[in-house]
């Protein structure tokens, strides 16, 4: 910039480039272009942090992912490492080929086979959380938007682990760590309605 300006003066016996006093809407125009070139190596602002895995979980659902109360064959039972003993996530009973739902809006993030399991993911719309169903023959494919109770597959009798009864794990995940999925379903979906005192048997 300095050298420039020194060439645009004229010297004695030669003509200048250009008069003495650059007009102030030239200095404008210079400096605007050489600003960006500051700035080229400056590093990208910092992502914001994520959520921490505490965070209590939104209770958006409005479906379950299988009838309409099924029956919880195994909960949630979280590990005390990461890579410890535990259940990561909820086994639902449900019949071979009943339809496995969305329990919120989302967007189907894997659609496919792992460890010849068939499964669903659904990253939940406005949250950083995902879910997971399997065994699941999928009807949707990655990238399909789904609304709550969307169908997203099938239950595949192969792959289950409950047993001699089929049934749907259903996870729920904040990045990489595992979540109660049950947190997701409001009281009314839950069926958590008053206490009542019922008789007791002999």
């Amino acid at each position: 910039m300095r050298r420039l300006l020194r060439s645009a003066s004229p010297r004695p016996g030669r003509p200048g480039l250009l008069p003495t006093a650059l007009p102030a809407a030239l200095l404008v125009a210079l400096l605007a272009a050489l600003t960006p070139l500051a700035w080229a190596g400056a590093p990208p602002p910092a992502p914001a942090p994520p959520r921490p895995a505490g965070a209590p979980v939104p209770a958006i659902g409005r479906a379950w992912p299988v009838g309409v109360r099924p029956l919880v064959l195994r909960g949630w039972e979280p590990p005390a490492t990461v890579y410890g003993p535990g259940h990561r996530g909820v086994d639902l009973s449900a019949p071979p080929a009943a339809p496995v739902r969305a329990v919120a809006a989302g967007r189907v993030t894997f659609a496919g086979r792992v460890a010849g399991r068939g499964v669903v993911s659904i990253a939940l719309t406005g949250t950083d959380l995902r879910t997971t169903y399997e065994p699941v023959t999928p009807s949707v494919q990655k990238g399909d938007d789904v609304g709550p109770g969307g169908v997203v597959g099938v239950v595949e009798q192969a792959g289950s682990h409950c047993g001699t009864t089929t049934c749907v794990h259903w996870g729920l995940l904040r990045g990489k760590t595992y979540l109660d999925p049950l947190s997701l379903l409001p009281a009314w979906l839950l069926g958590r309605g008053p206490s009542r005192l019922l008789p007791v048997l002999p």
